[in-house]
């Protein structure tokens, strides 16, 4: 038969085990930071009702539709004339969730959700077509008092910095009712052309976002050049109120606005540092329709190429069933967005390939029974280890652990003697008795090694257990 290279699928992303084990990491912090701001973690079907999905508009054609090819819905007892899509995202379906379960559900829901999702849109470095988000909502019954802004927006900070080993982070919040109350006050004639050609600065520059203003929002020079003004302000408190208000528009909805962000900005202040920081950025626009007030991006400092990495705001009317509606207010962390280009420029890794702090060395086959019984002990005990896989010379079992990164091996006793341990990265060798020796608990598990690329010196995340 003949052999046939396989390439990889574009767009579909898969990783190293040792890559695994720090996304991990990361998806178990960040688990815990929600659960202890009192989220509870949800999962949704990965297929929705088409007619659902295309509700999100400006991406619809990227939805990767399921074709039945034998049995259709019908067949079933079903109805699939609207057809059936992959989620593009966590907000569409949770909303859609919270109609079903609306009955069984306390209100304000928090809910945290790490799960794949499915994009038809062009691969390159950062966007793929199978990827990993960690979102957090929170949704209200008819009601959500705007408070839920401000603690979406700490939770998230709080998640950001404990993942310490990331660059530099940027969480952009701006307010719709901000930017739309300020292109009302302006006389524009689409308001929304003017958010979305606004929302493009971030790809093409000033003078041509002017001209889609002129073009294609209906505007004048001199209101695309307050717009413009608008979208430049960028302050890391709240001076920005001023700044705008001394660009001499007033509006009920710009006030509301104001007062809003300033709240948002002022409430996160508490978990600000070097690492993790929140800016108004008033250019920010986010170009989904379903948004109605605050609206958050993040970016990495050096990374910026990557453009956004964690966004969303305030939705008011994306879940109703006619009678009521379910405002919420959520943020979404793209994580394969954030770690696979991390990855693949040798940013991050993981100082180990495999859980296992521990490999007991196998001296010959007859000794695997005790060799077993040594590593059950230390499992007993939480420490992640294997046997050798084979008799080999111990020169040769000591460079399997090497090359898996794994810190101890264990000899096992033999001929009346004691058991040993080897640290093989210093070469310590003591006697340790397996039902109460324990590695430093810097060992017990894997940690996330960060590469700086200007300069090629690594360091390691402080938290052993958690990439925190």
């Amino acid at each position: 038969m003949a052999s046939r290279r396989i390439t990889p699928l574009s767009g579909f992303p898969e990783l190293l085990p040792g890559q695994r084990i720090v996304e991990a990491q990361v998806v178990r912090t960040l688990s815990e930071t929600f659960e202890l701001h009192g989220f509870a973690p949800l999962e949704t079907r990965a297929v929705e009702p088409l007619d659902q999905l295309l509700r999100k508009g400006e991406t619809s054609k990227e939805v990767y539709v399921l074709r039945r090819l034998q049995a259709s819905e019908e067949d079933d007892g079903g109805d699939s004339s609207g057809g059936l899509g992959l989620h593009f995202d966590l907000t569409v379906p949770f909303a859609r969730y919270v109609l079903e379960n609306a009955g069984k559900l306390e209100f304000p829901f928090r809910r945290y959700q790490v799960q794949k999702v499915w994009r038809g849109e062009r691969p390159q470095e950062g966007r793929f077509r199978e990827f990993t988000q960690a979102d957090i909502d929170v949704v209200g019954r008819d009601v959500l008092p705007f408070h839920h802004d401000v603690e979406v927006a700490r939770v998230m900070v709080d998640a950001l910095r404990r993942l310490e080993f990331l660059p530099p982070i940027r969480l952009q919040v701006n307010n719709r009712k901000l930017i739309q109350g300020f292109y009302s006050a302006l006389g524009a004639p689409d308001v929304d052309a003017v958010m979305r050609a606004v929302d493009k600065l971030d790809k093409v520059p000033p003078d041509a976002v002017q001209q889609l203003l002129v073009d294609e929002a209906g505007l004048d020079e001199k209101q695309a050049d307050l717009c413009l003004r608008l979208a430049a302000i960028s302050t890391d408190d709240g001076s920005f109120a001023d700044e705008v208000r001394a660009l001499g528009l007033e509006h009920p909805l710009l006030e509301e606005g104001l007062e809003e962000l300033a709240a948002v900005v002022e409430g996160c202040a508490s978990l600000v540092d070097q690492r993790v920081r929140i800016v108004a950025d008033l250019k920010i626009a986010r170009g989904l329709d379903y948004y109605t007030g605050t609206v958050f991006e993040t970016r990495l400092d050096g990374f910026e190429w990557l453009g956004s990495i964690c966004s969303g705001g305030r939705y008011d009317a994306l879940a109703s069933d006619g009678k009521t509606s379910y405002p919420g207010v959520g943020i979404s962390l793209g994580l394969s967005r954030l770690l696979v280009p991390l990855f693949q420029r040798g940013v991050l890794a993981s100082d180990r390939s495999v859980p296992s702090a521990v490999l007991v060395a196998l001296p010959d086959e007859e000794s695997r029974p005790t060799c077993d019984r040594v590593a059950h002990q230390l499992r007993e005990r939480g420490i992640a280890t294997e046997v050798a896989a084979a008799p080999q010379k111990y020169g040769k079992q000591i460079r399997y652990a090497e090359r898996r990164g794994i810190p101890f091996v264990w000899f096992p006793a033999t001929g009346g003697g004691d058991h040993e341990v080897k640290d093989i990265r210093s070469g310590d060798q003591q006697p340790a008795d397996p039902a109460s020796w324990s590695p430093p608990a810097g060992d017990l598990r894997p940690r996330t090694v960060v590469s700086t690329v200007s300069t090629g010196s690594t360091t390691e995340s402080p938290d052993e257990g958690a990439p925190s």
